[in-house]
This record gives structure tokens, sequence and C-alpha cells, in this order.
């Protein structure tokens, strides 16, 4: 085993970090699915660390840090409560708002006013779940790297374990929720891209023995790849298709599309 990449406490902060956001996009994605606390509990669970189990089971690191520090384990507890609490009193709220007072007139229309409320809440849930899964993403791949470098795994392999780090909770939550993976979705916007790159620049400072700048190196990392996965949302960024799309419209079109009426 190697010394270690980035000091203790920051790999500590990492992992905490991304245990927590990436829990609470586990307990919104429940949320929006309508999964009770129970099932809540599962998703904001396996989110949380099921990626940094598949990083340890790899590198022999058994048992994994997720069941041996009771604080990262019961960490995604804490982003459940605090996801279902504020969830009933957002919804207690709406209800509330539109009883008091409503006019007669008005209280045939209660359910379909109740329902474009609710749409909207959902599409905000779906907001939240993508901006909570780009910061674990941006936290948990920079630390995977620095792990694997850790344990004296190579370049491209350290990168392979930071980005499945990243990605290893999300794609476990999705499969459980019944979702496709973000990861796999055809008009997906850049995911493991962005967590390549943070990965990169972990094992760039190390192969550089720029070792004495891996603590602000990590955090200008981790930033970058929540900045460019928020960046890929919002400007619908992809990675490049073997089809091209057609501008009016919006489908992937290919020359083997000429020949299916052959």
């Amino acid at each position: 085993m190697q010394p270690v990449i980035i000091n203790a406490t920051l790999q500590q902060a990492l992992n905490l970090i991304g245990a927590f956001v990436f829990a609470i996009s586990g307990a919104l994605l429940a949320v929006h699915k309508r999964y009770d606390i129970v099932g809540m509990t599962v998703l904001a669970e396996i989110t949380a660390i099921g990626g940094g189990v598949i990083r340890d089971l790899i590198l022999g690191a058994v048992p994994p840090s997720s069941f041996t520090d009771h604080i990262t384990f019961l960490l995604p507890l804490g982003a459940v409560a605090l996801v279902f609490f504020a969830h009933r009193y957002i919804i207690q709220s709406q209800d509330q708002s539109q009883d008091r007072g409503a006019p007669t007139l008005i209280r045939r229309y209660q359910n379909q006013i109740q329902a474009a409320l609710t749409e909207r809440y959902r599409n905000r849930l779906r907001v939240a779940v993508l901006v909570f899964d780009a910061a674990g993403l941006a936290v948990f791949c920079i630390s995977g790297a620095a792990k694997a470098l850790t344990y004296g795994l190579g370049p491209v392999e350290s990168i392979a374990l930071g980005v499945l780090t990243g990605i290893g909770g999300g794609i476990l939550r999705d499969m459980l929720a019944n979702e496709k993976p973000t990861v796999l979705q055809e008009n997906s916007e850049l995911y493991a891209v962005p967590a390549v790159l943070g990965a990169a620049i972990v094992v760039a400072v190390h192969y550089l023995h720029l070792d004495a700048y891996a603590t602000p190196a990590a955090t200008i990392a981790a930033v970058l790849v929540f900045v460019l996965r928020l960046g890929a949302l919002r400007y619908h960024w992809t990675a490049p298709r073997p089809w091209r799309i057609s501008a009016a419209q919006g489908e992937p079109t290919a020359k083997q599309d000429d020949a299916q009426g052959q």
C-alpha cells in the first residue's frame, strides 16, 4: 500500500459528504416514486454506500469501510428523516393553503388544481434528485480515485475505479427504483465524463509528484465535476454519438435508416 494521496481528514470528509448527498438523492427519488419510509431508507442507504462498497470489494478492503464506520452507515438515516419531514411539511402546507377560505366556485376545480401542484412539485423533486446526485458524483469520484492510488493501482485503473465509485450508487438506486440508470439513458447529459475528468485530475497530480497540492487539487476537481454536471443538465451537453440528431425532428438519423425500407 502506498502513502495516503490526500490527507485522512479530507478523505473522511469527502466520504461523509458524498454519503449524505447521495442518500438525499435516493430518498428524494423514493418520494418521487411514492415509496414509504422503508423504501426511502433502502434507496438512501444503497445510493450512499453502494459505490464505496463496490470500490472496497475490488480493492480487497474488506469489510468495506461503510460497515466498519457506523457514522457512514447511519448518516443516510438522517437524510431520510430530513427528506421525510420536509416533504410532509411542504405537502401539508400546500393542502392547507388550498383549503383555507377557498370559495365554493373554486372547490369543484380543486382536484385539477391539486393535480397541477403535485405535478409541479414532482418536477422539482426530479431536479433536486439530479442536483444532489451531481454532488455525490463529484465527491465520490475523487475519493474513489484517491483510495485506488493509495492501494497501488495504476493511473488508468485508478480513474476507472474513481468513476465506478461515483456512478455505482446511482446505478444501484435507479435499478432498484425500476429506472434506467442515468449513464445508460439515450438522451443522457454528460454524467460519467465529468467523473472521468475529476478522477484524472487526482491521478495526474499524484503522478506529477505534486502531492503537496493534492488537497486543493481534489477540492478544485470536485467543484469542477459538480459544475460540469450541472452545466450539462442546464445546456443539454451530451457525449459524442454514432448518429446524427435531426434538428427539425429531434430524432437520431443514420445511414442505415435509409436501408430499412429495402
